[in-house]
């Protein structure tokens, strides 16, 4: 069995079917469905995202869908893939953590992004500033101060310094997780580049190593973890088809300026992508692994290598919720093998 766990983030994303689009309840139904087979299956975390005013994503409020699956399951973490800190004030963050840690303790993890709202007026209905993302680092050493209960102020339940912190990033803002003490997630090219690539390690994951520095409050230690789009089925073939749908909808984005739900693939071949969607498309399947279990789990192989990773975080989602369990109980089958 590998020693390096797998972990997935789910974003609850929608989709048409039938003409229709699937309402959030199914969808969280689903999402719930897929937490409780992820445990039995030995993942390791179990984490829930963030998006505002987005029709292809039901999952706006982490912290209130992480009660819900900690009810439906038993011992699998859960977290937050991530709480955006540009959208919350740190004492509204740290209050929540403590709550929900009291409630769950010692399964909770606090991911922690720095996204802000996709549009101007997202942004808006938001409160953020222009220059909102700025703060980020100020504002995560606030809700730090609150969690280790030496802020200015008591966050009310207190959290003891119990929930680990994760920072999510392109890379950026590994050092800033290296000097808090906490957690990194990484993804995007910093961790896609490394399917194809030949080149020695990423040296943003060497570089958050060397500069970690232990948190006498918390005590975590380094850890990165590689998120990173994957899917696996019985062929090549049936596994680009699980994943063309979040290309196409992230082609369509490009477009129109809105992430929609997913289509059913069969649909998406029907409609027949002009030129220069067909490149968009294969760009976003170039950053993503899929194929055959074996094919799947050798690019995950390179992918921590070139990475470093402690743990890999399957992201992405499929447009058929069955086919999505297959895909995670067909990938952890062969990662257990590997």
């Amino acid at each position: 069995m590998s020693a390096v766990p797998l972990s997935i983030l789910d974003r609850a994303n929608t989709r048409v079917q039938h003409g229709q689009v699937v309402g959030a309840p199914q969808i969280f139904a689903e999402v719930t469905s897929r937490a409780q087979h992820a445990e039995q299956l030995g993942y390791h975390r179990f984490w829930v995202a963030q998006h505002h005013s987005v029709p292809g994503i039901a999952g706006s409020a982490p912290t209130l869908l992480l009660p819900h699956l900690a009810e439906a399951t038993s011992h699998i973490r859960l977290g937050t893939g991530g709480i955006m800190v540009p959208s919350h004030q740190p004492l509204i963050v740290a209050e929540q953590l403590g709550t929900l840690q009291a409630l769950y303790p010692n399964r909770l993890d606090a991911g922690l992004g720095a996204s802000v709202g996709f549009t101007k007026p997202v942004r808006a209905a938001l409160r953020q500033t222009a220059n909102a993302k700025d703060h980020f680092a100020e504002d995560v050493d606030e809700i730090i101060a609150y969690l280790n209960a030496t802020g200015e102020i008591t966050a009310y339940p207190q959290d003891r310094s119990q929930t680990p912190i994760f920072i999510l990033t392109g890379g950026g803002s590994a050092q800033f997780a290296a000097t808090r003490g906490a957690g990194l997630v990484l993804g995007g090219p910093a961790v896609s580049r490394g399917i194809k690539t030949s080149q020695d390690a990423n040296q943003t994951a060497v570089d958050y190593r060397e500069a970690f520095a232990e948190s006498t409050s918390r005590g975590q230690q380094p850890h990165v973890i590689a998120s990173i789009n994957v899917a696996v089925a019985d062929s090549y073939e049936a596994a680009e088809q699980l994943v063309l749908s979040e290309a196409w909808a992230l082609t369509r984005s490009r477009s129109i300026g809105v992430f929609q739900p997913l289509e059913d693939p069969a649909a998406i071949r029907a409609e027949q992508p002009s030129a220069q969607q067909q490149q968009r498309i294969d760009r976003a399947l170039a950053s993503t692994i899929y194929g055959t279990p074996q094919d799947v789990v050798h690019q995950l192989e390179r992918v921590l290598q070139y990475t470093l990773a402690d743990e890999i975080m399957v992201t992405g989602n499929i447009w058929d919720p069955a086919a999505q369990q297959t895909s995670d109980r067909l990938l952890m089958a062969a990662w257990e093998q590997r």
